[in-house]
């Protein structure tokens, strides 16, 4: 399996105990989500090599214990520390109404509040403050800050979502 076929869960950032077991800082609002897993794909110099889940507690606020099977000892634990952890893309738990995971809207369709097409979605670049939708509106990049506020509606039948975008913001990239 690909990093591109899966997302990012977490990483182990420490051990917990002599027998091996390991804490995980999920990337995620809902660690609860994640207390079923039975196997993850850890991020190895090799690529992606799958790890079997014994078993796995919530510990404190966003931290995971975890047992993997074969890591029994402080030193194998050891050697996982800052290892990042991945699932298939197809283990996200659905969202629903206006909520969605960044990948699933590229190449949707933006539209504004009068029904007028924006461009095309191709990507969301949060590397900085503000997560913004980049859009390709005829080969002008335009930038929308993600919030709630500006996102009416999500279709993911049709693959369109419906902004409304402050006075002014598109007239920027004219």
């Amino acid at each position: 399996m690909f990093k591109e076929d899966c997302f990012f869960l977490g990483t182990i950032v420490k051990k917990y105990s002599f027998r091996g077991e390991l804490l995980i800082k999920l990337d995620t609002d809902s660690p609860k989500s994640y207390l079923n897993l039975d196997t993850v794909l850890i991020d190895e110099s090799i690529g992606l090599v799958p790890y079997f889940i014994t078993e796995t507690k919530l510990h404190k606020s966003r931290l995971l214990r975890v047992k993997f099977e074969g890591v029994n000892s402080e030193s194998k634990a050891g050697e996982l520390i800052n290892k990042n952890l991945f699932l298939p893309l197809d283990k996200l738990p659905k969202l629903k109404g206006t909520k969605f995971y960044y990948h699933e809207i590229k190449e949707f369709i933006a539209i504004d509040q009068f029904e007028k097409k924006i461009g095309i979605i191709q990507s969301v670049n949060d590397s900085g403050p503000q997560a913004m939708f980049v859009i390709n509106n005829n080969g002008t990049e335009i930038l929308i800050p993600v919030h709630d506020n500006f996102i009416r509606k999500l279709d993911r039948t049709d693959k369109k979502i419906y902004l409304n975008i402050p006075d002014g913001l598109l007239d920027i990239f004219k």
